[in-house]
């Protein structure tokens, strides 16, 4: 899978830059793509399972990785 089809939960494009959020555990997650991972070598040299997954920090400061699917895309206007 590549970079190119990897897509929120409405079905928009992610991309690195994009700002994401996503609900989680009675909080939410929210930051910039980093990284979008879609092999399972990434996925290993990343310590993260199960790819595709966005890689990003969050607004605490922790770094964290998604499903696509569970992700939106915050508008940048």
């Amino acid at each position: 899978m590549s970079n190119s089809q990897i897509k929120d939960k409405y079905g928009e494009k992610i991309s690195v830059g994009d700002q994401v959020y996503t609900k989680y555990r009675g909080g939410s997650h929210e930051g910039e793509v980093e990284k979008i991972v879609t092999s399972k070598e990434e996925a290993e040299d990343e310590g993260v399972k199960n790819p595709p997954k966005v890689l990003f920090t969050d607004q605490h400061g922790h770094r964290v990785n998604h499903n696509p699917g569970t992700l939106e895309i915050v508008d940048k206007e």
